[in-house]
């Protein structure tokens, strides 16, 4: 039988996610703000200072981050996976003396299952394989946003880049799980109730970093991520989807128009399932060929193809509901 929550324990499980939401949407822009507005009061040499030491500071994110990952240990953490709840659920053991790339789908609103199973210690990923560590990997443009780039990182976040994705998996020994969120801003543009939807077809970066490193590539699909929020969703060629792809073109972000169950920002609670499929044996090469860039982003589409239908139906689909790569 299941425990029957409290109320305190609901109430903290919002209070949780509310903060997580918040952090999310607004906690970039409330940072840059406040340094732009330090530097117009008697407080000036904060800012300043800070500043200073930002540009000397500048190169961390992309080598390896900070040692100090306090933020992914913080208790909070357990309500947010509580309150949907989301599942972290292992089909293949992870060998500690190999690296990895793991790709994870759907990108959904705001990526909970990614967060939640990657980048905090609240679903045991440490505990489920054991000698691998994850390394959720964002968009690159965040660390360079004053102040929330230290909390981003202090939450065991690295930048999206090839010069950070190399070094997590050429300096950082062995063990190292670098989880990316393949179908990125486009994809969260395609987030809807019952619907899977993944963006790939032409998103072929992250393979050529694998054979470069000689990474493993493992599919991740997290079932119920796009059930979190109800998205507006405007039609191709239309005037509100045109301004979402230019805002996307210019600032690496799609803005989505999207309500939550309560209060507008609180998601509904709807199971995240996040499932890890077996890991795709990648050979190391100076130079990878498009060939070989082809044939394992056909493999890794394939191998995803297949984590969906096994477990589709454990997590809550129709056996006839399909996956659709764009």
């Amino acid at each position: 039988m299941t425990k029957e929550k409290t109320q305190w324990k609901e109430f903290l499980e919002a209070i949780s996610v509310l903060q997580w939401v918040l952090t999310f949407l607004f906690l970039g822009l409330a940072c840059s703000i406040l340094m732009v507005y330090l530097m117009f009061t008697s407080l000036w040499p904060l800012p300043t200072l800070y500043f200073i030491w930002l540009v000397m500071d500048w190169h961390t994110p992309e080598r390896g981050g900070v040692k100090n990952q306090f933020v992914r240990r913080w208790k909070v953490w357990e309500h947010l996976r509580d309150f949907f709840p989301v599942k972290l659920v292992k089909t293949a053991e992870l060998n500690p003396n190999k690296n990895y790339i793991l790709g994870c789908h759907p990108h959904g609103i705001m990526s909970a299952g990614a967060f939640t199973c990657f980048s905090t210690e609240s679903c045991g990923f440490t505990e489920l394989f054991p000698g691998v560590k994850a390394h959720l990997a964002i968009l690159a443009g965040l660390f360079r946003i004053p102040l929330f780039r230290e909390y981003i990182m202090a939450a065991g976040l690295y930048p999206v880049s090839k010069p950070s994705l190399a070094y997590l998996l050429s300096q950082r020994g062995k063990g190292n799980a670098v989880v990316i969120v393949i179908g990125g801003a486009a994809e969260s543009l395609a987030s809807s109730p019952g619907m899977n939807t993944v963006v790939m077809k032409k998103r072929k970066g992250f393979v050529r970093v694998a054979l470069e490193s000689g990474a493993d590539l493992v599919p991740v699909y997290s079932f119920g991520e796009n059930d979190l929020f109800r998205q507006v969703i405007f039609s191709d060629g239309s005037l509100g989807r045109r301004l979402q792809d230019l805002f996307k073109k210019i600032m690496g972000f799609a803005p989505c128009l999207f309500v939550g169950e309560r209060m507008a920002f609180l998601p509904y609670r709807s199971q995240v399932t996040t499932v890890v499929g077996s890991p795709i044996s990648v050979p190391k090469r100076a130079t990878p060929t498009d060939e070989e860039v082809d044939h394992y982003h056909n493999l890794y589409m394939d191998a995803l193809t297949e984590l969906f239908h096994q477990h589709k139906v454990s997590c809550g689909l129709s056996e006839n509901h399909k996956l659709q790569i764009i």
